[in-house]
């Protein structure tokens, strides 16, 4: 075991706080990234983002988590942000997600 702390660690909680709450609206805003192009590229997505929270403490159920997340409930998120995955991007995201292990 090392004894060398991850910087990360060391970043203030306000400073991160503020950082993660740009991310999520930067991604609000930049809905044209689909979260099938973002899995296939990082191995992460909004709804990712979500788990990420509860798994944080944050008290909401799933689809609150990824209301807050997305900016408006999911059920409006696929109507009108979302587009039908290719089989390309669905290739690139298994392959992506692999990378996570």
């Amino acid at each position: 075991m090392s004894d060398t702390q991850d910087p990360l660690d060391m970043l203030p909680d306000d400073v991160a706080a503020d950082a993660f709450r740009r991310l999520v609206r930067h991604l609000q805003h930049r809905h044209d990234a689909q979260n099938i192009d973002l899995m296939g590229l990082s191995g992460f997505c909004r709804n990712c983002l979500a788990d990420w929270i509860r798994d944080a403490g944050y008290d909401g159920s799933k689809d609150q988590a990824r209301e807050l997340i997305h900016g408006m409930p999911m059920d409006e998120w696929k109507a009108t942000r979302q587009t039908e995955a290719t089989p390309e991007q669905l290739d690139r995201m298994k392959a992506s997600v692999a990378k996570n292990a």
